[in-house]
């Protein structure tokens, strides 16, 4: 197990994401100052543990939520949860983000009693059109050029419906503000969004002009981490309200 010097509390990411509990695993703390792990509830009781990651500062951290590392149970408990959060929005379809947003996008229409799914994507086939895109930049996609596309064959699954964004996490806000730009270009009206995760809070601003904070909805919510005594600890401020 690492060190305080040499990972402050950091650890290897295997063993994470692979199991729900119904409390908190012993060798976690329930309550800050936490350390290697950041225990979240879900809204029927049980508990996923998610490892602390620092950023480049080496002063804040977030905890972080691989989904094609997790489990199946993981992933399917999530799913669940997601659309219960986002069942009132009366959406008529489900659109996937990419990458990590199609591990959930499935899932979530069929408990929706939807028979199939919108996928978006990076790569740009030869039959695309350029008007059906938007260029997108975040923390884990920062390079220039970069564009989500939706493919011009499924425009009529978007056209005139309420469609419903699904996502692994938000938290810049920009790539799910690049696809509410997108869709509505394609006709379509947005429901909202479900995502497992709400990572701090700072996607709210960027959102606030194509999607209400309110209709964004997650499976549960992390702070921002702060490095001090003994561990992390979140930051004042930085809790999102879930759903």
């Amino acid at each position: 197990m690492p060190h305080e010097e040499d990972g402050f509390f950091t650890e290897p990411t295997l063993p994470y994401w692979q199991k729900l509990t119904d409390q908190v695993p012993q060798r976690f703390s329930a309550v800050p100052p936490y350390r290697f792990g950041y225990p979240v509830r879900l809204a029927d009781g049980r508990v996923l543990v998610l490892p602390l990651r620092a950023l480049p500062d080496g002063a804040h951290a977030v905890a972080s939520l691989i989904a094609n590392q997790a489990s199946h149970a993981v992933v399917a408990a999530l799913a669940e949860a997601m659309a219960e959060a986002a069942g009132d929005l009366g959406a008529e379809m489900v659109a996937g983000l990419p990458t990590l947003g199609l591990s959930f996008a499935a899932l979530v229409a069929e408990r929706l009693g939807q028979p199939r799914y919108v996928p978006l994507g990076y790569s740009r086939k030869f039959w695309y059109r350029d008007d059906l895109s938007e260029p997108v930049s975040s923390i884990t996609t920062p390079e220039a050029g970069k564009r989500l596309r939706l493919d011009p064959n499924l425009l009529p699954l978007v056209e005139g419906r309420r469609v419903l964004l699904v996502d692994d996490a938000i938290s810049s806000g920009a790539t799910a503000a690049a696809a509410c730009r997108l869709l509505a270009r394609a006709g379509a009206q947005i429901a909202g969004m479900a995502v497992a995760m709400k990572q701090t809070n700072r996607w709210v601003a960027a959102m606030q002009d194509v999607l209400p904070a309110e209709r964004v909805r997650a499976a549960y919510g992390c702070p921002l981490f702060a490095r001090g005594e003994g561990g992390w600890r979140p930051v004042e401020g930085t809790m999102p309200e879930v759903p």
